[in-house]
């Protein structure tokens, strides 16, 4: 690739390109093998019934394609698919205008299941099992309902909080698929997909060093890939790579194990105001100004998987590899003083 060329398509701005980097199809999603499998399973089997596919619940850390397998979903059944939020149904009338404008085999996709209220909880039950919901009109000693038949359709609710959805609802779900973190080779295709899509040009080496700190979050990865393209667009040649993509994650305060500022703040509050712990989330949350949430749903799942963080009943405890990543020696418990000694 020229260098002409690359210099005319960084500065061409096309809005579709950039939001166009949700693969159509399941071929054009790298990674998640398994999963990939059961959903072309289970939707080549729809196709051949002719019947709405089974309810499924698509549940993971956020960022790992979630929502891109709900449209993959829908574009190889060949059906629509009509998009909500659990925090934006907020009374079952809402619900019954999403189901009543639906056809037979279209999918409904709830982001954020989890937050759904509970009176629109028990709204979808009927309709998840029976397809009908009944409607209360008016209040008081004139009150009746109206029941609503539903056509055939398919619910997939996602969620990064599978344990705060309850047993009735998440029963009612015949597919449970669980999304992971991805592996280093399979990012580096994610990003050497969205770097064609952009017309970024990039080095085999660039998409490795970008796949190596992303977190394993392919939505990282992509916003990795445009901070880096800024970067060797403004300070480099235009081409992303393994200098330029460093320099850039570097800028970012993103170091080579994928820990960003917030994480190294979470590590130093727990070993040096806790002594390592336990400690528990609301203080953690108080001594980095971080919202608890987020520390849970965000910062935490990474820390554990890459072990610097191990969650016990008493609370979060630094590991050996956290105090040996910030460069501190472990305190020794159980002897000296009651803030103990150094090895």
């Amino acid at each position: 690739m020229s260098e002409k060329f690359i210099t005319s398509t960084l500065n061409k701005k096309d809005p579709v390109k950039e939001n166009s980097l949700r693969p159509p199809r399941f071929a054009d999603f790298p990674g998640q093998e398994r999963a990939k499998e059961q959903l072309s399973l289970f939707v080549d089997a729809a196709k051949a019934r002719d019947e709405a596919l089974d309810h499924i619940l698509l549940s993971g850390p956020p960022g790992l394609g979630k929502t891109t397998l709900a449209y993959i979903i829908a574009n190889e059944r060949g059906c629509n698919l009509k998009s909500s939020s659990g925090p934006a149904i907020e009374k079952p009338g809402d619900l019954a205008g999403l189901l009543t404008s639906m056809q037979a085999g279209d999918i409904l996709f709830i982001d954020e299941i989890h937050r759904l209220n509970t009176t629109v909880e028990e709204y979808l039950y009927s309709a998840m099992e029976d397809f009908f919901i009944d409607i209360i009109l008016e209040q008081g000693p004139g009150a009746r309902t109206m029941r609503l038949n539903l056509p055939r359709f398919t619910l997939i609710g996602a969620t990064t909080r599978l344990g705060m959805i309850s047993s009735p609802l998440r029963s009612r779900f015949g597919v449970n698929i669980r999304l992971d973190y991805y592996e280093p080779p399979e990012l580096e295709k994610i990003i050497l997909r969205s770097s064609g899509i952009l017309g970024v040009g990039i080095e085999p080496e660039g998409a490795r060093e970008i796949a190596s700190r992303c977190r394993g979050t392919p939505r990282i990865a992509n916003n990795l890939l445009r901070r880096a393209r800024d970067y060797a667009q403004v300070r480099g040649n235009g081409v992303i790579d393994g200098e330029a993509a460093a320099k850039a994650l570097e800028l970012l305060q993103i170091d080579r194990d994928g820990l960003d500022e917030m994480d190294l703040r979470i590590l130093n509050a727990i070993i040096v105001n806790f002594n390592g712990g336990p400690v528990g989330l609301k203080n953690i949350s108080v001594s980095v100004g971080e919202e608890e949430g987020s520390l849970e749903d965000v910062y935490e799942p990474y820390l554990i998987q890459q072990g610097f963080l191990v969650r016990t009943p008493k609370g979060r405890v630094a590991t050996p590899k956290a105090y040996q990543k910030l460069g501190i020696q472990a305190l020794h418990r159980g002897r000296g003083s009651s803030q103990g000694e150094l090895f």
